[in-house]
Order: C-alpha cells, then structure tokens, then sequence
C-alpha cells in the first residue's frame, strides 16, 4: 500500500511515495494523478522528459477496427473517449494549450471487399462505440469534404469517415504536463536509474543519490525491459524491444479542421498554423536510432500520393525515435511478482498516447492495493512474464 511520508530535501538521500523511472507521456501521468491522490512524488529520468518517443511530431489517437472486440479494443476506446476531458482540466490548470481536437479519421477503401466490411462495420459501431449516448459513428462515404485528402485515386470504393479519432500535438501536451507535475512533484532529469534493492526498497541513481520510495513505478519507454532484465536476472529481449519510427512535420498551409488520414500504414495528421505531421515508420532493423534517412523520403513520397495537397511542402522537421513493444505487444501494467514495491507501466507501442492517463490510473491503482479490475488480461504483467 502506498503511505504517505515527506520527501527529504538532503542531497544525496530522498525519500517519497512515490517514485516514477521514466518522464514520459506515461511516466508523467502517473506523477499527475500520484499527487492529486495526495502522495509525495518523486519523477527521475535519464535524459529530459519527453526526450524518447514521446516527443514525437504525429500526434495520431486512433482507435482499433470496430470488429472482434475484446478488452483489449474496450479498454482503448474508454481511454480514448475520456481522454478529452482529461486534456482540458490539464489545459485549464495550467492554461497551456495541448493542440488537441477531436478530428475524426479518414480510411480510404481501396477494394469492393473493404467497401462490404466497412459497411458491417458501421452498423457494429452503434452498440460497441455507443453512438446514441457518445456521438462517436462510422460512416461510409462516397468521397470527402476536402478535395484531394485523400487523392480520388486512393478510394475507389469509397471511404470511412470516423469521429472518435482525434489528434493531439505531443509536445505541447507534453509541457502541459510537465508544468501540471512540477508545481507538485521533484523532477529529477539527466539522472537515471542504476539499481534497485528489494529489500530496502532503495534505488540508486547515475548521480550516486539514493531514493528511497514504498512504491517504484518504472515507465522508461524500451528501456524499461533493460531494467526488468536486469532486476530478473533475465534478457532484456524476454520482456520486450524497441522500434524505430521516423516521421515528418511539413508546412503545407492546410486548414487544421480536416480529419486525420490513415491508409496502408501511412498517417497524415493536420494540426494547427498550416502543420501537417507524416508518418511513421515501424523498424526493427536499425543502425542509428535517431537518425532519419531514405525510408523517411519514401514515406513522404507515398503521403504525397495519397494526398496531393501536400506536394511541394517544406519540411520543417525530421525525427525519429524508438517505441516501445512489450514482448505480447500489448502494453505491460502492474505489479513485478516477487518484487515488492516494484511496478511496471510500458509497452504501448503505437496506441500509448492515447491511453497513456488510464495506464497511469491503472497502474497506481496495483501500487494502492488493487486488483486492476479493469485492465485487460494481456496487459497485466503476469501474462508478459510468462
């Protein structure tokens, strides 16, 4: 159980509730939410927040295909449709701006049978999205509002236009939540951890200090598998790896009013002053993890294609990054067997911006005592363990 103490302000020896590894989208959420429960938090990261994938340029929440629902797909899609009010009592906190919007999404059908399963779709979408209540629909389309998003090319059979999906800018979200967390919380960054001992429940930093925390929290994107391998006394690998995106930022002077675009695993997401965002790769062969190269100019190319608005736009951005993939490529949530004290929240992948604030809710609620009644079984740690 968590228990409330005063952090001890000594340089090399702290003391919290709470001690969050890791200061990115998931690790500060669980900061925010730790404090407003009234704990003393502790947030330590190795770079800077936000510095892993994170920070990114994309900014694209999308829920899963509306078909063989599961916990998995009900999880995200409660994550997804709270996620508005959770960014606006964040904004008014703190008067920052996040760039969300709730945009919907676009998905060109490009054979007659994606045309037929889209239409059984849309019917499937009034119960599990719950539109009489949400407002949330899918709805096939002949073509869309904005000539050329996307090409006519592109959808010859149509089109989906769906309105749960939204779209967020990471960094100003990011700094939203930074600002909400540093005002309440100890934001150690450019220190990381080292080790962790069970029995005292003490973690060691780079920097030599100990912190000593009745629960820890680790929420390092991939390298929380580093972590657990070597807490477990097994590879890395077993828990999980990172991949490698690469997206773009382009000005290409459009409206931010339009939906987001997603076809054959190209993403185009609008934001605000003319931006529109290009990605992403997925990349498990990699020389250079924050490097950008040619796969990043054959994603452009082919958004371009699907998007002729777009042709000719500056680049005001390159980036690339790693994302983390726990091992059953469902995030990774609760408590570490035989280790108490020790909890995980990681492995999102593609999906954790959008639920990043319920895998912070879920994961406390394991270090309060709880079961999780809520998470999906193959987000619970024991099933990636296995």
């Amino acid at each position: 159980m968590i228990t409330s103490k005063p952090i001890k302000t000594d340089e090399k020896q702290l003391a919290c509730d709470v001690l969050v590894v890791g200061a990115g989208i998931v690790g500060l959420w669980i900061a925010r939410l730790a404090v407003r429960a009234g704990h003393t938090v502790i947030l330590l990261d190795s770079r800077s927040s936000g510095s892993g994938a994170s920070g990114g340029l994309l900014g694209a929440l999308m829920p899963h295909m509306p078909e063989r629902w599961n916990p998995k797909k009900q999880y995200q899609f409660e994550a997804l449709a709270g996620l508005a009010d959770a960014v606006r009592a964040l904004e008014a906190e703190t008067g920052m701006d996040c760039g969300y919007r709730r945009c919907g999404r676009l998905i060109p059908l490009a054979k007659p049978h994606h045309h037929e399963l889209a239409r059984q779709r849309q019917a499937e979408v009034q119960h599990l999205w719950q539109s009489a209540d949400t407002g949330f629909e899918w709805r096939v389309l002949a073509a869309p509002q904005a000539a050329d998003w996307p090409a006519r090319a592109a959808m010859p059979h149509g089109l989906v236009h769906e309105t749960l999906a939204a779209r967020v800018s990471p960094r100003l979200y990011l700094s939203a939540l930074k600002a909400a967390v540093e005002a309440e919380a100890t934001l150690l960054e450019g220190e990381g951890m080292v080790r962790w001992d069970p029995a005292s429940r003490h973690l060691t930093t780079s920097r030599g200090r100990t912190i000593c925390a009745e629960t820890t929290i680790l929420s390092a994107g991939h390298e929380t598998f580093a972590l657990l391998g070597a807490l477990l006394s097994r590879p890395a690998a077993e828990f999980g790896t990172a991949v490698k995106g690469q997206a773009a930022l382009l000005q290409a002077g459009l409206s931010d009013d339009r939906p987001l675009l997603f076809h054959d695993g190209v993403y185009l997401v609008p934001h605000e002053a003319g931006l529109v965002a290009v990605g992403s790769t997925s990349e498990t062969d990699f020389a250079e993890a924050r490097a950008t190269d040619a796969r990043l100019d054959a994603l452009i190319e082919r958004a371009t294609a699907l998007c002729p608005s777009i042709a000719g736009a500056q680049v005001v951005e390159r980036w690339a990054g790693l994302r983390p993939k726990a091992i059953r490529r469902d995030p990774m949530i609760g408590a570490v067997p035989g280790k108490a004290g020790l909890l995980v929240a990681t492995g999102g992948f593609k999906i954790t911006l959008g639920i990043a604030h319920a895998m912070a809710a879920s994961v406390l609620d394991f270090a309060g005592g709880g079961a999780g009644v809520s998470l999906p079984d193959s987000f619970r740690v024991e099933n990636h363990l296995r």
